[in-house]
């Protein structure tokens, strides 16, 4: 019988002075960047990532905030509609990821119905009031799931 972990959830505390300029539909600047970030060290690690995007319009941000970042920090990755994009290592779409990845970046305001298809959960607490709250419900979420769940300081944003 194969050996089954819950996935493990890590929500990234982003400090109070963070910019919360939204790039669009509510998605923070600080946030955006700090999912590169992680999508980039995580891509390093040779793992394989999904950012799920609220709209289609946060995908294509952040299909074009990898694709400015510095050559040597190259991701490729793909947005869901495309037809290459089961060949990248990293995905970002909206919807159900279209193979299978080890690691979830969460930038929807709730959490899929196949969060359990990830071994790794990132979820994040915005600073703003509002966004709190929802991470808050989403932890609820997580945790009334059985996921393992941790709550980290966001590291420092360049």
């Amino acid at each position: 019988m194969p050996f089954y972990c819950m996935p493990h959830v890590t929500f990234y505390l982003l400090p109070d002075d963070t910019a919360t300029t939204p790039l669009n539909d509510g998605l923070s600047h600080a946030v955006a960047v700090l999912a590169c970030q992680l999508t980039t060290t995580r891509f390093r690690q040779n793992q394989t990532l999904f950012l799920l995007a609220q709209t289609q319009e946060q995908a294509e941000q952040l299909d074009e905030m990898l694709w400015q970042q510095d050559p040597n920090s190259f991701v490729p990755h793909g947005l869901s509609d495309e037809a290459t994009v089961t060949q990248a290592p990293v995905e970002i779409g909206t919807g159900m990821p279209k193979r299978s990845r080890q690691v979830l970046i969460n930038l929807a305001d709730s959490i899929p119905a196949f969060a359990n298809r990830f071994a790794q959960i990132i979820d994040f607490v915005p600073a703003d009031e509002s966004q709190k709250q929802q991470a808050r419900d989403r932890y609820k979420q997580y945790r009334a799931l059985g996921f393992t769940l941790e709550t980290v300081p966001a590291p420092t944003l360049p």
